[in-house]
């Protein structure tokens, strides 16, 4: 009996034991059910999910239900697909009013524009920096009116009236063509280019130096670029003999250079640069006039001779005996001409012949490209007009339209014309007279 008892403690104690240690672990794990909390699994215990069978004839495949992969688009396509062709014809509009002052109060809908007879829709109307290119004949050693202190002063009175922000570069021609200055904002800074590196030289090549002026304006931006150019427009080689001189003038050599000049407009044109020339071309005319009327006057009667002014001829000339001058003895020379030499004559003539082929041919070339000529008859009228040209540069608009026959389908080459008519009374316009397809893409 006393064994028994024993025995039945003893399991008591042991339940009672494995319950305490078994209660606790319980009612944690019960409690975190009700609470909602998630216990961490480690990856150990990550189990792997059971392959799924392979369907057989006994089991057939259910439909996919997985939609299709969309298609990988890469970064190219996406630039290609969003892609858009926008095409502009930027040109640029001169504006006055009936007494040929600037129009500062222009509008969109004052302008009518036809592009080959098409009207076209006006998207924009402002005024914009300009890039102005000063291309400077400087050669011309036959022209007695040309002379490079006045081309000088004509560039450096436009400099001085420039608008502030306005790219300027500076080019000389004469046999060959020299950029002086690059493109730059700095108006001080060409002022002393101009009065430390322009210089005279020899000859004149005319079509180089505008097919050189063309090519700087790449890299310039569109719809408001200028040409200066100062020049007589008459080629002649460096250091000419009378038959070189006469060819240059008149003969074959005259022929291939315009041939030359045509293809180098051409490539201004293609430039879209407005082209204003002041032209020495009436000033040399009037020169060789009255040194041609000089030359056929009596000695006697030329102002500043001494025969006229009474003083007496008799010693002055030191190399001579007494009582004798060039022409014979004393009062020999009285009421005689001067041997004029007949080749010179005809060089003359033949200077002023030329000079008015290039006027036609610079008038031409300024009209087309939207500018102007200026035909001064003095040294000084000449200098006003530099400051003249700026005015106009700075009075300039720029138009833009979209055309409404795509530029992308045309030819590079095609040629379209322009034409601007003013909506408003009083208006007067002036503008380039068309551009190539090339330009504007």
């Amino acid at each position: 009996m006393t064994h028994h008892t024993s025995s039945v403690r003893l399991f008591s104690f042991v339940t009672a034991l494995t319950v305490s240690l078994i209660a606790p672990t319980l009612l944690m794990r019960v409690s975190l059910a009700q609470s909602g909390r998630r216990t961490t699994t480690s990856p150990s215990e990550i189990q792997t999910p059971t392959p799924t069978p392979t369907p057989t004839q006994s089991q057939p495949q259910a439909p996919s239900q997985v939609p299709p992969r969309a298609p990988v688009t890469t970064n190219r396509e996406a630039q290609d697909e969003i892609k858009v062709y926008t095409e502009e014809v930027r040109i640029p509009v001169f504006a006055y009013d009936e007494y040929e002052r600037f129009d500062p109060t222009l509008e969109m809908r004052d302008l009518l524009v036809l592009e080959d007879d098409v009207a076209q829709e006006v998207k924009s109307l402002r005024r914009v920096p300009a890039s102005v290119l000063l291309l400077l004949g400087t050669g011309g050693e036959m022209n007695l009116a040309m002379r490079t202190s006045t081309t000088r002063d004509i560039a450096l009175n436009l400099v001085a009236n420039i608008r502030a922000g306005d790219q300027l570069a500076v080019m000389q021609f004469a046999n060959r063509t020299e950029l002086l200055q690059d493109w730059t904002a700095d108006r001080e800074q060409v002022a002393h280019v101009l009065r430390s590196k322009l210089s005279s030289g020899r000859g004149s090549r005319l079509a180089e130096a505008i097919s050189r002026a063309a090519s700087r304006f790449e890299g310039q931006p569109a719809g408001h670029r200028h040409v200066v150019l100062v020049t007589d427009g008459v080629d002649l080689p460096p250091r000419p003999d009378y038959r070189e001189a006469i060819n240059a003038l008149g003969g074959p050599e005259a022929t291939r250079d315009k041939a030359a000049l045509a293809e180098a407009v051409r490539r201004l044109n293609a430039a879209q640069a407005t082209v204003h020339v002041i032209s020495y071309t009436a000033l040399t005319r009037q020169t060789l006039t009255a040194r041609e009327q000089r030359d056929k006057q009596p000695v006697a009667d030329r102002p500043g001779n001494a025969t006229s002014s009474g003083i007496a001829t008799i010693g002055i000339d030191p190399t001579l005996p007494p009582g004798m001058s060039r022409g014979g003895a004393a009062g020999r020379m009285a009421g005689a001409k001067i041997t004029f030499d007949p080749e010179m004559r005809r060089l003359r003539k033949a200077y002023e012949s030329a000079t008015l082929r290039s006027e036609q041919q610079l008038t031409s070339l300024a009209e087309e490209m939207g500018g102007r000529i200026w035909l001064p008859t003095s040294a000084s009228e000449m200098v006003a007009q530099g400051g003249e040209v700026a005015r106009e540069i700075g009075s300039q608009y720029v138009m833009m339209y979209a055309p409404r026959r795509p530029l992308i389908t045309s030819p590079t080459t095609e040629y379209r014309r322009i034409r601007i008519i003013p909506r408003r009374s009083g208006l007067r316009l002036r503008v380039r007279r068309g551009y190539v397809v090339a330009a504007m893409r």
